[in-house]
């Protein structure tokens, strides 16, 4: 895991809050263990603010939520979930040190307005900021089954820009950009809330 230091001095040069860097950091690192693992890596497609972010414009707003469409339903399913996020979090802190711990984690399953299930889940972690506060920062999930994805997914590079990226870097199964931007306009006819409005201008 990286130290504070690196933290502060990336949220300086960038002018925001540390803890808007640490989440940063956090994401990145989640994103790594959800591609690295064997039954997640070619189900689960990246999508939604983050998404833009970290896939295609790295100077884009930051956004907390890792939203994802699963292309196998089954897999919103708690136990499930519950199962193969341990997993996840072991990989991450093996690698790095950054723990999300499993008695910390929520996977909440609901109906989404279409009336399918869905499912919105908690990760939290301790981070180089966080690591001696009393409540933990947290990672939200938000995951769909049914929506169809038109295009097919890309394999892409996420921008990590910490000392302690793979070697490799971090590659994730992602919405085309087109899809991207129809699922933004989707989401503002839906919802109309203003970040969509400000995805939808910008994209």
């Amino acid at each position: 895991m990286i130290g504070k230091r690196e933290i502060l001095d990336t949220a300086s040069r960038v002018g925001l809050n540390p803890s808007v860097v640490e989440k940063d950091y956090a994401l990145g690192w989640a994103l790594a263990g959800i591609f690295a693992h064997p039954e997640l890596a070619d189900n689960w497609v990246f999508k939604g603010g983050t998404c833009l972010k970290k896939c295609f414009f790295e100077t884009y707003r930051f956004s907390e939520d890792l939203d994802f469409t699963l292309l196998d339903p089954a897999h919103l399913d708690q136990a499930f979930l519950k199962r193969v996020f341990g997993e996840v979090s072991a990989w991450i802190y093996e690698r790095t040190g950054l723990e999300f711990p499993v008695d910390r984690q929520d996977f909440e399953m609901l109906t989404n307005p279409r009336g399918n299930p869905s499912c919105q889940g908690k990760l939290s972690y301790r981070g180089p900021v966080s690591s001696n506060t009393g409540g933990l920062p947290r990672v939200k999930l938000d995951l769909t089954a049914d929506e169809r994805v038109v295009l097919a997914p890309v394999r892409v590079p996420i921008f990590h820009p910490y000392t302690d990226a793979p070697e490799g870097g971090i590659t994730v199964l992602s919405y085309a950009y087109e899809e991207a931007f129809g699922e933004k306009v989707r989401a503002l006819a839906e919802r109309t809330r203003p970040r969509d409005l400000y995805d939808v201008v910008n994209l």
